[in-house]
C-alpha cells in the first residue's frame, strides 16, 4: 500500500480480528467445558433424583405399611378396650357377688358368734354347777372351815361407795377366819389367770367385801382340766389349782403352796 496509515490501521484491525478469534476460541472452549460440566452435574442431579425418588417410594410405603400397622393397633386397641370393658362389668358383677357373700358370711359369722357365746354361758354355768357342790368339801378337808358360814354361786356384787362397779364372784365360801375364792373357768386362758391373779395380788376383794376384812383370803382358780405345766404356773402365782380327779373335784398343788 501507498498509504502507511491506512496500512497500519489495516494491521491493526488485523491484530484485533485476530484477538477476537482467540477470546471466541476461549469462550467457545469455556463455554463447551462449562456445558460439559452442567451436564455431567445435571446427570449426577438426575440420578441424585432418581435415588431421592425411590428413597421417597421406599419411604411412602414404609409409611404405608406403618399406617397399616397403625391401624391394626387401632383396632386391637379397641378390641382391648371391649375386652376390657367386659373385664370391668365382670369384676363389678363379681364384686357384688363378694359383697352378697360376705354379707351373708357376717351374718352367718354373726349368729355363729351368738350361739358360741349362747354356748359358753352355757358351759361356764354348766362347769360353775358341777364345781359348786364340792367346794364346802374341798374347804372342810384342805383349810379346815368345819362350819360354812356364808356359801355364793355366781354373786354380783356392787363395790361400795360406788354407782356402778360390779363384779360377779363364781364361788365364794366363807368360814370363821378365811375366804375362799374360787375362779371357775371352762378353758384356761393366759389372760383368765393374769386377771385372777392381779385381782387377787390387788387386794380389791376385800374392797368389795370389807365385811370379811379380817379373814384370809384364799384364791382357787378352777376348770375341769388343767395340764401338768398349767399346775406349775398356778403354784408360780401361789394360786390353788383345782380340776377334776378321777370322780371328783380336787386341789391338785396343796403341798407346793404355803399361804
Amino acid at each position: 500500500m501507498e498509504n502507511p496509515a491506512l496500512e497500519a490501521r489495516v494491521n491493526n484491525l488485523e491484530l484485533e480480528v485476530n484477538d477476537l478469534k482467540t477470546i471466541l476460541g476461549n469462550f467457545i472452549l469455556h463455554t463447551e467445558n462449562a456445558l460439559l460440566r452442567l451436564e455431567s452435574e445435571m446427570l449426577a442431579f438426575k440420578d441424585e433424583m432418581r435415588e431421592f425418588k425411590n428413597e421417597m417410594r421406599e419411604f411412602k410405603n414404609e409409611m404405608q405399611d406403618f399406617k397399616d400397622e397403625m391401624r391394626e393397633f387401632k383396632d386391637e386397641m379397641r378390641d382391648f378396650k371391649d375386652e376390657m370393658k367386659e373385664f370391668k362389668d365382670e369384676m363389678l358383677e363379681f364384686k357384688d357377688e363378694m359383697k352378697l357373700w360376705r354379707d351373708e358370711v357376717d351374718k352367718e359369722r354373726k349368729e355363729m358368734n351368738r350361739k358360741w357365746g349362747d354356748l359358753a354361758n352355757k358351759m361356764g354355768t354348766l362347769v360353775e354347777d358341777i364345781f359348786a357342790p364340792g367346794v364346802p368339801d374341798i374347804a372342810r378337808i384342805y383349810f379346815g372351815c368345819d362350819d360354812i358360814e356364808d356359801y355364793m354361786v355366781r354373786r354380783i356384787r356392787k363395790k361400795p361407795g360406788s354407782k356402778d362397779i360390779r363384779k360377779e364372784f363364781d364361788i365364794i365360801a366363807v368360814c370363821k377366819d378365811k375366804v375362799i375364792l374360787v375362779d371357775v373357768k371352762s378353758t384356761v386362758r393366759q389372760s383368765y389367770v393374769d386377771n385372777f391373779e392381779q385381782f387377787v395380788k390387788s387386794g380389791s376383794f376385800h374392797e368389795f367385801f370389807p365385811e370379811y376384812k379380817d379373814k384370809k383370803l384364799i384364791p382357787i382358780f378352777a376348770s375341769l382340766y388343767l395340764t401338768d405345766e398349767q399346775v406349775k404356773d398356778l403354784t408360780k402365782r401361789g394360786l390353788y389349782a383345782m380340776a377334776m380327779s378321777s370322780d371328783a373335784i380336787d386341789i391338785l398343788n396343796f403341798k407346793e403352796i404355803q399361804i
